[in-house]
C-alpha cells in the first residue's frame, strides 16, 4: 500500500500495520488482505460483490477488521457483506471507508451490511467514514445496516462522520426478539455543501426488548442534515431516541421523529435539541487565552467526543 492508502486505514480503522486476528482489507475495488481464525471465517460472496463473515458461538474476546478504502478517482462500488454471529459470543468487529479523492471524476461505496445475531450474542459494531484528496470529484458514501438480533442478543453501534464526505444517506434497520437490546450512537459534523441523511428504524417486536438511538450532529458553512428516527415499540418494550445538534453558518438541519406504540406496555421517548453554541461559551473560552476561532472549534470537539 501507498501512504495515501495507510493514511486512510489509519483514519477509518485505526490501524498502523497489519491488525491481529481475523481481517479483511478492502483497497480500490479488490481485497488487500485477509486473515481468518479458528473461531472466525470470512468467505468471499460468489453471486456478488461482498464476504460473509461468520463467527462461532462461544467466540469470546475477539475482534473483525473489514475496512474499505478507495483512493481511485472514478471508482464506484456496491458490497455485501453478512455477518452471523453464533449464540453467546462477545466480539468486537470495526468497519469502516475512506475515500481519497484528487480527481474530478466521483468516487461512491455504498455498502450494505447484514447483521444476524445469535441468541444472548453480544456485539460491538465501530464505523468510521472519512474523505480526503483536493479534487473537484464528489466522495460519495450511502451505508445500508440491516439488523435482525435473537432472543437476549445485544449490539452496540458506534458510527462516526466527521470529515470530508460530500453526500451520505445512511439507513439502519433493526428487527428486536425477546430480551434483545440495541444501542446506536451516531457523530456527524457537515461543513461546505455537504448533505448527509440519517434513517434509524427499530421494530421492537420481542418482550422488553430495548432500543437507545443516540446522534450528536454539527452542520457549518452551508452543509444541510436530516435525521430521522422510527420507533416502533410492538410490545412490551422500551425505546429511546435523542438528537443533539450544533448549527452554525448557514447550514440546515431537520430532526424528524416518530415512536408509534402498539403496545399498552411500549414506554417510548423522543428528544431533540438544535440551537447554535452560546454566545457565553465563546466568551468564557477566551477569557483564558483563546482565539474566537479556537474557542468554537474546542467546543465543537467536545461536544462531538
Amino acid at each position: 500500500m501507498d501512504q495515501i492508502q495507510k493514511t486512510l486505514l489509519e483514519q477509518v480503522a485505526d490501524l498502523h500495520d497489519v491488525p491481529t486476528g481475523a481481517y479483511n482489507i478492502r483497497s480500490n475495488g479488490t481485497s488487500a488482505g485477509r486473515n481468518t481464525t479458528a473461531n472466525i471465517d470470512i468467505v468471499t460472496k460468489t453471486d456478488k460483490p461482498g464476504i460473509d463473515i461468520i463467527i462461532k458461538p462461544n467466540t469470546k474476546n475477539e475482534s473483525v477488521h473489514i475496512p474499505v478504502i478507495i483512493s481511485e478517482s472514478g471508482l464506484e462500488e456496491c458490497v455485501y457483506n453478512d455477518f452471523y454471529i453464533g449464540e453467546n459470543a462477545d466480539v468486537v468487529i470495526i468497519a469502516g471507508c475512506g475515500i481519497h479523492n484528487c480527481g474530478d471524476q466521483t468516487s461512491k461505496h455504498d455498502g450494505v451490511h447484514a447483521f444476524h445475531v445469535g441468541k444472548n450474542a453480544k456485539i460491538k459494531y465501530v464505523e468510521k467514514h472519512y474523505g480526503s484528496g483536493d479534487g473537484t470529484g464528489g466522495r460519495i458514501m450511502n451505508p445500508q445496516t440491516i439488523v435482525d438480533i435473537e432472543q437476549g442478543g445485544y449490539l452496540e453501534m458506534e458510527t462516526t462522520q466527521i470529515k470530508g464526505i460530500d453526500s451520505t444517506k445512511r439507513f439502519t434497520r433493526a428487527t428486536l426478539d425477546k430480551d434483545a437490546k440495541i444501542v446506536i450512537t451516531e457523530k456527524l459534523m457537515t461543513h461546505g455543501n455537504q448533505y448527509a441523511e440519517t434513517t434509524f428504524e427499530v421494530d421492537m417486536n420481542g418482550e422488553n426488548s430495548s432500543a437507545n438511538v443516540i446522534s450528536r450532529s454539527v452542520a457549518k458553512d452551508n452543509s444541510k442534515q436530516v435525521f430521522l428516527s422510527k420507533i416502533n415499540g410492538n410490545s412490551k418494550c422500551t425505546g429511546h431516541s435523542e438528537c443533539d445538534a450544533i448549527i452554525m453558518d448557514n447550514a440546515v438541519i431537520s430532526a424528524i421523529p416518530e415512536i408509534t406504540a402498539n403496545d399498552l406496555d411500549a414506554a417510548l421517548i423522543h428528544e431533540a435539541a438544535i440551537g447554535k453554541i452560546a454566545g457565553e461559551q465563546i466568551i468564557k473560552l477566551m477569557t483564558l487565552g483563546l482565539t474566537a476561532e479556537e474557542a468554537e472549534e474546542q467546543i465543537v470537539n467536545g461536544f462531538l467526543k
